[in-house]
């Protein structure tokens, strides 16, 4: 335009320029606008249902994880006959959860409403950052105890029985946590190790090179605890397979000569036959072979009921060891992939969808526990109003007249 020369010749020249270049912004003007107009009018971008969709699961998530765990938590207080040590590594696993859908999961939903952004101090990132560290840790070392427990429940029932007493069941708690702090609150002092993670939309260790910073021991511990937990498992399904099968009860026959029965075999018999007259001689010692195992009198032996309860409780524990193994291995394995490849790239899509389901892991365990636990079912059943329960319907077998 600069370089053009327009020869004014009269008012009837210098009107047409004006008009010819009036005419050429009119043109510009709605060609933008109709191009805004498509942009606008063509739909939601995908970042937006994107964001929608997180914020409608991860919603979900903590009313699930709320409600959930506090009714398991709940339910394990109020029933006495739940106060047994499974049941209190249960109830400290779900409480566990309840406190981490309420304290960390908030913060994720409004990085997420405000497009991936932290718009809170670096302390409180921090202090978020350590205590979703903290929960992962804790839940790991937990299942890890029961774990043991377990096989302990199983293996040496004895011990276990003699041994597994509410104040074990406390130490036992004490120490997770005290594992998980450990774990925890070290990268609090180094500068950059807790931070928020755009992709992430979240607070959380920062995993680099393995070069750069410790995170490579950091998920070799949880990596470690993970797989002893499933070894113990693995070893307590040996265990049950290798005793499938029952002994049969040999029976010890009793010795006589006169009908007159002793030895290990003999029982009341003996008292009776002599005297109903069948034998002779001075009076048998009655129950003469019961004296054998004086010192196993205080033997404690396990039931097929409480077998069958402790199998329950194990396959409860089992399910939610292998949910959190699912849940939580494709973040770790992306934690991995950081650690040993250098300014590696992973997929944004492959990394929201790995956060969502370790947020996922806070919600599925109350589920669970309900589907599999009888007992939690039936102590749920008692404590239900009376519209939810089952109606108890006439016998049918009964006749009924109307006067």
């Amino acid at each position: 335009m600069a370089n053009q020369s327009f020869a004014i010749d009269g008012p009837g020249s210098l009107l047409a320029v004006l008009a010819s270049q009036s005419g050429l912004a009119r043109g510009v003007s709605s060609s933008s606008s109709s191009s805004d107009g498509s942009s606008s009018s063509g739909g939601v971008s995908a970042t937006d249902v994107s964001a929608y969709f997180k914020l409608v699961f991860l919603g979900l998530i903590i009313c699930v994880s709320l409600v959930g765990n506090l009714l398991v938590s709940l339910l394990v207080l109020r029933d006495r006959t739940l106060h047994k040590a499974p049941y209190f590594f249960l109830l400290d696993l779900c409480l566990a959860d309840a406190v981490r859908s309420a304290a960390c999961f908030p913060f994720v939903l409004v990085s997420v409403h405000n497009s991936s952004a932290w718009t809170y101090s670096a302390l409180s990132c921090k202090v978020v950052a350590f205590m979703a560290v903290l929960f992962c840790f804790h839940a790991a070392f937990m299942l890890f105890c029961v774990a043991v427990t377990r096989y302990l429940a199983i293996a040496h029932h004895r011990f276990y029985a003699k041994r597994m007493t509410i104040w074990t069941c406390a130490a036992i708690i004490c120490m997770v946590w005290t594992l998980a702090v450990a774990m925890a609150f070290p990268p609090v002092f180094d500068v950059g190790t807790y931070k928020f993670i755009r992709d992430e939309d979240q607070c959380i260790f920062e995993h680099r090179y393995l070069k750069t910073n410790d995170t490579l021991g950091f998920m070799l511990m949880l990596a470690v605890v993970v797989l002893a937990t499933h070894g113990f498992y693995a070893k307590l399904l040996l265990f049950e397979y290798r005793h499938r099968k029952m002994k049969p009860v040999q029976l010890v026959p009793a010795i006589s000569q006169n009908w007159t029965f002793h030895g290990p075999g003999a029982t009341g018999q003996a008292a009776a036959n002599w005297i109903a007259g069948f034998g002779r001689g001075p009076m048998p010692p009655t129950l003469l072979g019961i004296r054998q195992n004086l010192h196993n009198q205080h033997r404690r032996l396990l039931g097929m009921e409480e077998v069958r309860s402790e199998r329950r409780l194990g396959r409860m524990f089992y399910t939610i060891t292998l949910l959190f193994l699912v849940l939580w291995a494709p973040y770790i394995v992306a934690c991995f992939w950081r650690v040993f490849v250098k300014s590696c790239t992973i997929p944004h899509r492959y990394l929201s969808i790995t956060v969502w389901m370790s947020f996922a892991q806070a919600g599925v365990n109350p589920i669970f526990c309900l589907l599999l636990n009888e007992d939690l079912r039936k102590v749920l059943r008692a404590h239900l109003p009376t519209y939810w329960r089952t109606k108890q319907h006439l016998p049918q077998d009964e006749a009924y007249c109307i006067m």
